[in-house]
């Protein structure tokens, strides 16, 4: 009797082999899924966290150019006051003719700061996890610090002082504002705000091609905003219009 036995096909000589690889090349295969998965989703992530972290300083960047440039008014207007207040010291005849121009001046100074910026960059401990830079917030924070004491200082002290001369002062209470030292005090907070924007430029490494980029892509947002509400207001009067004509119409039946 002759009993022939079968080798299994897993045994037989490299089918091993063959299934080993196999399962080699599966788990590698699994593997480089996993990986571009969670590797892509990473990078996206990443990605939109740089974005995110950009916008963000481009938007405080752009809102300290334009405190600067309402201190640059200022820094204006308090030159004239005090020319004004020098030649009506010297020629005080000229008071009258000179005065409303003081007044003009003076308005130029209760400018406030816009303090939209300064609420979101403070209101959120996101906002400090999204820039992730402790020297460029510890910069930022130490600016709008500064900004407030200016305005406390300097704009509401001048405001102060100036309501309390009535509607028209005369020469000895418009001399005991001290314009002069206003312009000293101006010119050093203007310094100031422009030392801490350049190190806050430097620190994120922001050119101003960038902060000129963002400022036209915000205004062409905000130009866009306006078109969308005149439109809606057209639409509005248009609508509006057309029922008023009809009831004269009907009035005059």
């Amino acid at each position: 009797m002759n009993i022939k036995l079968h080798t299994p096909k897993t045994l037989k000589t490299g089918s091993g082999m063959s299934s080993a690889k196999q399962f080699l090349l599966s788990l590698i295969a699994t593997s480089v899924s996993i990986i571009l998965t969670f590797g892509t989703a990473a990078i996206i992530d990443h990605n939109k966290k740089q974005t995110a972290k950009k916008e963000m300083v481009m938007m405080i960047i752009s809102d300290i150019d334009n405190s600067i440039q309402l201190v640059e008014k200022v820094d204006t207007a308090l030159h004239l006051c005090r020319d004004l207040q020098g030649k009506i010291a010297v020629h005080p005849e000229q008071f009258d003719s000179l005065y409303y121009h003081l007044v003009a001046g003076v308005s130029w100074c209760m400018e406030e700061f816009p303090e939209t910026t300064e609420r979101i960059f403070t209101s959120s401990i996101e906002t400090f996890n999204t820039i992730g830079d402790v020297n460029f917030v510890n910069e930022v924070s130490a600016f709008y610090l500064g900004r407030h004491k200016y305005k406390e200082m300097l704009m509401d002290e001048l405001k102060e002082q100036w309501a309390g001369t009535g509607d028209k002062p005369s020469l000895e209470l418009l001399f005991n504002i001290n314009f002069p030292e206003y312009v000293f005090m101006n010119s050093s907070w203007l310094l100031d705000m422009k030392r801490r924007r350049d190190r806050c430029m430097r620190m994120m490494k922001v050119s101003e091609d960038d902060l000129s980029r963002f400022s036209q892509q915000h205004t062409a947002a905000i130009e866009q905003e306006d078109d969308t509400l005149m439109e809606k207001m057209a639409e509005e009067y248009k609508s509006y219009s057309s029922v008023l004509e009809k009831a004269k119409d009907n009035l005059n039946k």
